[in-house]
């Protein structure tokens, strides 16, 4: 057997990041950094002998400062049970610089800009961290995953590495630790009054062309209101962002809120403009028919989620988009006060087209950047453990989702349940704490991703139903890498941004009927006069050099 012992960049990166230097993690996290830099007087406060499974403890007490996305839903407290139970564990006290969740992206690119960005940066979604890559303010942490081995373990046996192949940059690298993901988790689709459908003889609808039969048989019976009305619309460039992803789902296409310019043809082998594409044409002709017949509130596309939920409420419609946490909260909570007799549930995202499947790389989570400014601290490989621990451990996973065992909660034969008189989402309205609130755990900040066993630790009944049936779809092939360079990348910013808006203007004229659909190629030639065609070029040289140089 021929044997030529020349390996491709490509393998040898995957050899690397995953499998290589698990064997310098396992070895104390080694004292050479993949980038070649000298970490031997960088392990003060760092354990000898970190291996995954193992808690992290730090050899000395450690400060480490962490942007913190403020949720209003529940403001940061200092004296937070999980501040201090952390750095009991740990031996690291973490210093919160504190931000307002609707001024979190603004701030952190104006610290990131100054310097004065803290060690982590976390709650940073792909590819938010590429605006910060030329400059050098942010570390290439795929030189360093070998000092992380519980990160390095669930990428190989969760086989994540196309996953993390996306995501890397021209160099070969990736400057993001994204959450890391065991399952796809699925979050929006469709809920129905199910006590209406019951009384009407109708069942469930399992595909969009059913959801279409069902909205007629409802138009028929209530001919002065829409079936469906929806929300999800304002404080987005997408017009019912929610409703465009899950359908775009069905269709093989990103829209909605996961839309991009960009997406990759498996069977042309190549980038096209989305927004272009047989598909979500076909995802814009199925709004249309259904706004035009008078099935879905054409208000859906400008009305406040107050207004939605509102026209639910008193029954003006009788369908709307929804998560499991809206679903049980709000709307069936609600429903019941207002409406005698009321039931809603929400359905697996109907099928289409494309059959049942789930978008490729949805299994990575908003992550972690690290400030370049740690690889000058002599704490550096111990700030690695400790972010390995938290964010990528089981037990860091645990604690950062559930709190502390017998005080917040309990748990037995793999099933969670929250201390008496601890509420979760409204889990326990009458229940006098709240584990958010006033505890500081499941925090968005720390609480992401992790083994299907432990993010599905918290669903009700209801989410739990609907995320087993998801999790059974096949997911979509990751698109391929292909990261542009500096001087690509702010060309194509230049042209992005034009065409996505006009994408979207024309999305919304289109399904309302101020635009008619004979003019689509109309406006595909609109795009191209705004670089479409260049852009995609663009990318696609991007890929075949990336193909060439580590494939």
């Amino acid at each position: 057997m021929k044997n030529t012992g020349k390996l491709s960049r490509r393998q040898i990166l995957s050899a690397a990041g995953f499998v290589g230097l698990a064997a310098l993690a396992g070895c104390g996290g080694g004292d050479g950094g993949g980038d070649g830099k000298d970490l031997s007087k960088k392990r003060d406060g760092a354990m000898k002998n970190y291996r995954a499974g193992q808690r992290f403890k730090a050899a000395e007490p450690l400060t480490f400062e962490v942007l913190h996305n403020d949720n209003p839903v529940y403001p940061m407290k200092k004296d937070w049970l999980f501040w201090k139970e952390l750095a009991e564990r740990t031996g690291v006290t973490l210093k919160p610089v504190s931000v307002p969740l609707s001024d979190y992206e603004k701030k952190r690119s104006l610290l990131i800009g100054a310097g004065d960005a803290p060690f982590l940066i976390p709650k940073t979604y792909h590819p938010q961290e590429v605006a910060f890559v030329s400059s050098g303010a942010i570390l290439a942490v795929s030189d360093h995953v070998h000092l992380m081995p519980n990160f390095q373990d669930k990428v190989k046996r969760w086989n994540l590495g196309p996953e993390l192949d996306s995501i890397r940059q021209s160099d070969g690298k990736f400057y993001l630790l994204p959450g890391l993901h065991e399952k796809v988790k699925s979050g929006y689709s469709l809920a129905f009054r199910t006590d209406v459908l019951d009384r009407l003889g109708l069942s469930l609808p399992t595909s969009w062309d059913e959801v279409y039969e069902v909205f007629k048989a409802l138009k028929e019976e209530y001919p002065d209101r829409y079936p469906f009305t929806d929300r999800w619309s304002t404080n987005t460039p997408c017009p019912v962002g929610a409703l465009m992803s899950y359908l775009g789902q069905a269709h093989g296409v990103r829209a909605g809120w996961t839309y991009d310019n960009i997406s990759f043809d498996t069977e042309a082998k190549q980038f096209v403009f989305t927004g272009a594409t047989d598909g979500y044409r076909r995802i814009v002709e199925y709004l249309h028919k259904l706004v035009a017949e008078k099935l879905m509130d054409p208000e859906s596309f400008t009305q406040t989620d107050d207004d939605a939920v509102k026209k639910l409420l008193v029954e003006k419609s009788f369908a709307i988009s929804a998560n499991p946490q809206e679903l049980v909260q709000n709307y069936r909570y609600n429903l019941r006060r207002q409406v005698k007799g009321a039931e809603i549930e929400m359905i697996p995202v109907p099928l289409g087209p494309a059959g049942p499947v789930v978008l490729g790389g949805s299994r990575l989570e908003n992550g972690v950047m690290i400030s370049s400014k740690a690889l000058d601290s002599d704490n550096f490989v111990a700030l690695m453990q400790f972010v390995d621990w938290l964010w990528y451990s089981d037990e860091g996973q645990e604690f950062a989702r559930w709190g502390v065992e017998n005080v917040t909660y309990t748990e037995s034969g793999g099933r969670y349940r929250l201390a008496d008189g601890i509420t979760l989402m409204g889990s326990d309205p009458q229940a006098p704490k709240d584990l958010q609130k006033d505890y500081g755990f499941y925090n968005g900040v720390f609480t992401y991703a992790g083994s299907w066993k432990l993010v599905s630790s918290s669903f009700g009944p209801d989410e739990k139903k609907f995320q087993d049936a998801m999790a059974d779809r096949t997911q979509l092939p990751v698109d391929p890498a292909h990261p542009l360079q500096s001087v690509e990348q702010e060309q194509a910013t230049l042209w992005d941004t034009p065409l996505k808006d006009h994408v979207t203007q024309n999305t919304l004229k289109f399904v309302l009927g101020k635009r008619p659909l004979s003019e689509w190629d109309g406006y595909v030639s609109e795009l191209k006069a705004k670089n479409m065609d260049r852009l995609v070029d663009l990318h696609n040289t991007a890929y075949e050099r990336f193909e060439k140089e580590n494939g």
